[in-house]
């Protein structure tokens, strides 16, 4: 009975040392956004990390309306936020203008955007003509 009771004190000992681990920040919230710093583009071609910069989140593009979430902020075309307006909306970025000023917002920065390469053929089924 002493046995038992030692060892379910020496496992309730090592859950609780575990559990003191995940609060210290010992497993990663696979669920938490990746820590990347937004790039702003600039008009001369040139990205810089924003520490300030507005995020482009989402955009939407219908037939009838283009609008963009920036800072959590709904922003649809030709409407202003924080004193830049929204001049253009493509599915990769968009674009805001503050008097001479051009900024340009990526939706996933590190990504580069072009055609697809086409694949070599694919191989033929059995018994199909090509």
């Amino acid at each position: 009975m002493a046995e038992r009771m030692s060892a379910a004190l020496a496992l309730l000992g090592a859950i609780a040392a575990g559990g003191a681990a995940i609060a210290q920040g010992g497993l990663a919230d696979p669920t938490r956004p990746p820590s990347v710093i937004p790039q702003v583009e600039s008009a001369g071609g040139t990205a810089a990390p924003a520490q300030a910069a507005r995020q482009l989140q989402s955009v939407l593009i219908s037939g009838t309306r283009k609008l963009a979430v920036i800072d959590g902020k709904t922003v649809a075309l030709g409407e202003k936020i924080d004193g830049a307006t929204l001049v253009e909306v493509a599915e990769t970025g968009v674009t805001l203008r503050r008097g001479e000023e051009v900024q340009t917002l990526r939706m996933h920065p590190n990504v580069q955007w072009g055609p697809a390469r086409a694949a070599a053929d694919p191989p033929h089924k059995k018994g199909t003509a090509p």
